[in-house]
Parts: C-alpha cells; structure tokens; sequence
C-alpha cells in the first residue's frame, strides 16, 4: 500500500491528538520539536529521579528498611522494562501522542497519588505506575529527536536529548539541595516536581508533533535530502516497511550494543540513587553536602553531552568519540574506586574525579545513541521505534539486575542506612558514656548491672579505666575501705602542703595550714583537725603511696561508670541490639563499595569491543567524502524526479 500525504497539517485543536506532520518542518519548527521533546525528557526524569533526593525521609516516613526502599527501585526498573518493549508495539498510537501524554499522566500522579500514599505498599504501587509511563516514553522520546534530526546533525540532537535523565538528576540535587532544610517533608518535594512537570505537559499536549509514517520511514542524511524525502514518500509502501521490523532488530549489532551501554551506564545508576547513601556511610558527608557533590558531575556530564556530539557532528565520526569517552571514564573510575578505603578524602578530590568520569561518560554516550539510531536505520529506518525498544528493554533489564546485585555485593549498607542514623544521634548525645562503655566492655557492664556488688567485674572495669593494675585498684579500695575518715581527712588538704609534710613532718607552717584546712574543711575546732591530722599517722605509707597515684583516677573512673545510667533505657537497649552490627558493618563496607565499583569499571570495558559492530567511519575523511557522494545523489535523484513528465489527468 502506498502513503497518501494529508493535505492539511494539524491544527490547535486537530493536533491534539492528530499530531503528524505532513511536511518536513522547516528548521525554526524543527528546533522548536526537538526542544519541547528535550525539555519534557528533562521533567520525566525529575519525577523520576526525586525519589532518590527524599530518600532518607521516605524511609523514616514509612519505616522501610534499605532492602526495601531499594526493592522499590526494582521493582520500577522491572515494569519500565516491560513497558519499553510495549511501546514499540503502541507506536501506531503515535510518537508525539505518548510523550504528550506520558508526561500528563506521570505529572497528576507526582503531584497528587504520590503524596496522598500512607503506606509503603501504597507507595511502591504508585512508584511502579510512574515507572511504566516513563519507560514508555523513554522509547518515544529518542525516536522523535531521530525523527527530527538528520544524520550529520543527529549526535547534537541526541547530545541534547541526553541532557534529559543528566538535568533530571541536577535539577532534583539542586533543588532538595536547597529546600530540603527548610522542608523535610517529602511530600512538598514531590507537589512541587508535579507542578513543574504539570506546566511543561501543557506544552507538549498543545504543541508537540510528530512525522508521518512515510517521511520518518526513510534515512535522511542532510536537511539537502529534504526534497527528496518528500518526494519519495509519495509513493513509498509503508506497509511493507513496517513488516517483520521486531525480526530485523533482533541483531547482534543492535541487540549488544544496547547491552553494552546499558551495562557501561551501570555506575551511572548507582550514582544516581545511591551517591548520597555511600557518601554518608563511608565518609560521613550529610544528605545536602553529598547532592552538592553530585552536581560536579551532573554539570560536567551535561556539558560533554553536547559538546561531544557537536564535535562528532562536525567531523562525521562516532566511533572515536565512543572509544575516548570510554577510556576517560574507566581511568577516572579505576581512580575513584582507590579512595573508597580511604575515610579522610576530602569534598574536592571527588568533586575532581566525579567530573572527569562525567565528562567521559558524556563523550561515549552521547556518540554512542547517534550512532546506535544510524545502525537500527541501516537496517530499517521504519523500525526506529521497535529498535529503540530494545534499547529501552535492554537497559531496564540491566537497571533491574544492577540494583538486584548492589543488594547482594553491598549487604552492609541496609545495616547503616537502617540503623546507623540513629546511633549517631545516641552518640552525639552522650558520646562521653558510650566512650566509657567502650572502654570497658559490654560484657563488663552487663555483669555489673546484673549485681552491682560483683568485685571481679568491679575491679575490670575499673582496671580499664584508669590503666592501673587489679593490684592497685584492690590496694586502693581496701585503703579507702578501712581509713575512710583519714583519707577524707588528707584530701582536705591543699597537695602543696600535703606534699610539704611527706618529706618533713616538723614542718610548723605545714603543719598550722594543714589544721586550717581541715578544721575549715569539716567545720570542727582546731583540737579535733589535729586529731584527724594525728590519726593519718596510722596509713600504711606503702599502701598510701599507691593511693595516692591511683586515687583520683579511681574516682574518675567511679564516676564514669555511673555516668553511663544516665542514657535512658530504650537508647542503652538499642545499642545493645544494633551497635556491634553497625560497627562491623562500618568496617566491612568500604572493602563491599569498592568491589562494586569495580563491576561498574569492567562493565565500562565490556562496553569498548561493541563499538566495532555499530555503524559508521573511524576516518573523519572517508566520512566527508561519503556525505559527499550522498549529496551527488540526492542532487543527481531529484534531477530524474523533476525530468519526469507530469502524469495526464484521467478522463
């Protein structure tokens, strides 16, 4: 069956919902397109991406544990997988229409399900619903900036698109970053994310368009090809195009590329969920300090994005940019990985690192999708959507996979997310009584609180505590046992004179202070502080001497020990259950992180062989002079279309 043009173009009204274009646009129109599809990419994946921003109050919210909150995650990644191949299959809906309204659907659920949720299962049901618009639209998206741009200007439309899930993630940071103080509730985020969103799907519901089958079905190269492309559409088959495309798309070109950079952007995800989750548990940065951090990496991956695919353009060649992008990223990985042992690594050290793995990331990603829509149209230009569909699939399953295997390699963060926070707070209020429990020892302790009168533990404790032998705490005590009144007597006394008396008793003006200040210290007259003074005479000196040294750090530790009734019952309980969980987890997951960046560093090497299966020069020079001899024929292909006689009218 051949295509018939429309006569007429959509109107306002028409357009909403008839949306094709019969014409090539010209480029204002073109760019005014491509622009709307890149903004509402950008507010898909703010919706998207603010669950990450609020996660910790989510979490305190609903009371998730870590495996669940991540769950969540997978649970969204596993039905956009779903609806990715989906919209392959919805294409005929049209392009323009399932953006549109995708991003109309995914706003009033952000703006009033979402925050209307009072349970955890209520909030993964609508999470999952969010996640399936937008895996939709994640094929719909890229195939409209296909549509759009022809191939020599394509990886600077797709470096834009890109921009989507990069300013998505920067604008959430940005601004949880800077509201999140002033409103902890997560709701208020979520409210303002849908009335943002809500004002960008007006936009598109009136104003975004889409080809018509028979000009999108063909691959056009340069805005020159213009003429021709509307002149073939005319008379081209669409039906016949449009047969067996899920077939020609299951290729090893098409199918392992779409594995290749779903698994090179596996680190990406982490990032994108967990940054904040690992920059708190091993460096101790707070929620606001680590969005901030990643905002480095946002900018400088925006700004790669777009600069790499104009270069690309210019020069005619992805792959290079594929193979650089690449490389700069698995060096600033391998790197970063090294610091995740190291506590003390400061703000800017990341800041530094988390830049250079954006800036190749960008560079490889936005080359690679210019590349990856020219190979599925080297196949079939009609199977854009279907080819972009697997891609889609593809990298919602790897998504799903990756957070599964995070849960599994990093099985020490539930422990810190779950529990930690709360056991800095117990800390931070009574850091001196649990530094004595430390010091101590649970054990001990437990056993003192089950008898107070039992020595052995008495004696440990105390041992730990000042650093003096069992012998001189026992000798210690014993003394303050016997000669309570004496030793009371010879604390009284200022240490300068007490020490002026130790080495000479006759001293008279010694020994008129010391009377002074016992007979001050207790009230009594002079005759009775000089029988006090007197009955010290009996002390043994060996034993006194011992006291001496030991005794204030004896009562030091006395007093420590009964500092720690001071944490309240429920606190000294959960420390009990959580902290030595905590502590072996805060021990064993810098070793769990590193391991995990190191599959995300192998995943990015994986990426590299598959770019020599994707379409596409490596020489900048052969690729000018194709572009060359395709322009000699589109010039040489009109020439014969315009020489043709005009058919006679019938009749």
């Amino acid at each position: 069956m051949s295509s018939t043009q429309t006569a007429e173009p959509p109107t306002l009204l028409t357009g909403l919902w008839q949306r094709k274009l019969p014409h090539y646009p010209d480029t204002p129109a073109r760019s005014w397109y491509l622009a709307l599809v890149v903004i509402t990419s950008v507010a898909l994946y703010y919706q998207l991406f603010v669950t990450g921003a609020v996660g910790n109050e989510l979490i305190a919210y609903f009371h998730l544990s870590f495996r669940y909150f991540v769950g969540i995650f997978i649970a969204g990644a596993a039905f956009g997988a779903a609806a990715s191949v989906l919209a392959g299959l919805l294409d005929r809906w049209g392009r323009a229409n399932i953006v549109a309204y995708g991003v109309v659907i995914c706003s009033l659920l952000t703006l009033f399900a979402v925050p209307a949720t009072t349970s955890k299962e209520a909030y993964l049901v609508v999470y999952c619903v969010v996640s399936i618009v937008e895996g939709a639209v994640l094929v719909a998206t890229p195939a409209l900036i296909r549509d759009f741009s022809p191939q020599l200007g394509r990886a600077s439309a797709m470096g834009f698109w890109t921009l989507g899930p990069v300013l998505g993630a920067l604008i959430t940071t940005e601004i949880s970053t800077h509201t999140l103080g002033a409103h902890p509730d997560w709701q208020y985020h979520y409210r303002l994310c849908g009335v943002i969103s809500m004002v960008i799907a007006v936009f598109a519901v009136i104003g975004l368009r889409e080809l018509s089958p028979a000009l999108r079905d063909q691959i056009m190269v340069s805005m020159r090809d213009r003429a021709l492309i509307e002149a073939r559409a005319r008379g081209l088959d669409v039906s016949t195009l449009e047969h067996g495309q899920w077939r020609q798309m299951l290729r090893v070109n098409i199918v392992g590329s779409a594995l290749a950079i779903s698994l090179f952007l596996a680190y990406f995800y982490t990032i994108v969920s967990f940054l904040p989750v690992y920059m708190a548990t091993i460096f101790g940065f707070s929620s606001a300090k680590a969005n901030a951090l990643g905002n480095w990496y946002w900018i400088a991956n925006a700004i790669a994005l777009v600069l790499a695919g104009i270069v690309s353009d210019y020069v005619k060649v992805r792959k290079p940019f594929m193979i650089v992008g690449a490389l700069i990223s698995i060096v600033g990985l391998f790197v970063f990985l090294g610091y995740t042992e190291k506590p003390d690594t400061g703000y800017y050290t990341f800041a530094l690192w988390l830049s250079v793995i954006a800036v190749g990331a960008g560079i490889a990603y936005a080359t690679w999708m210019a590349s990856f829509t020219e190979t599925v149209e080297n196949r079939n230009p009609a199977a854009t959507a279907v080819g972009l569909a697997v891609w889609g699939g593809t990298l919602r399953g790897v998504v799903t996979i990756v957070l599964f295997g995070l849960l599994i390699v990093i099985n020490t963060a539930g422990t810190l997310v779950n529990y930690g926070p709360r056991l800095a707070e117990i800390q931070h209020k009574y850091g001196p009584q649990l530094a004595t429990i430390q010091t101590v020892g649970t054990d001990t302790l437990a056993a003192l609180q089950q008898n107070p009168n039992d020595q052995a533990a008495q004696v440990a404790a105390l041992t730990k505590l000042t650093g003096a032998s069992p012998a001189e705490i026992q000798t210690t005590v014993g003394l303050n046992t016997r000669y309570p009144q004496e030793l009371a007597t010879l604390q009284a006394i200022d240490p300068a004179t007490l020490a002026t008396l130790s080495t000479n008793p006759a001293d008279a003006a010694a020994g008129l202070a010391a009377v002074g200040q016992v007979a001050k210290k207790f009230g009594i007259p002079v005759d009775q502080a000089i029988a006090r003074l007197q009955a010290t005479q009996q002390l043994p000196a060996a034993d006194l001497a011992v006291a001496a040294k030991v005794g204030p750090k004896l009562t030091q530790a006395t007093a420590q020990l009964q500092s720690v009734g001071t944490i309240p019952a429920d606190d000294q309980a959960y420390l009990a259950a959580h902290a030595t969980e905590v502590q072996q987890a805060a021990k064993d997951s810098p070793g769990q992180w590193k391991r995990w960046w190191w599959i995300c560093l192998i995943a990015q090497v994986v990426f590299l062989p598959f770019v020599f299966l994707m379409s596409g020069h490596w020489s900048p020079k052969k690729a000018a002079a194709e572009a060359k001899a395709h322009d000699e024929r589109v010039e040489r292909e009109l020439a014969a279309i315009k020489e043709e006689p005009e058919p006679e009218p019938a009749g």
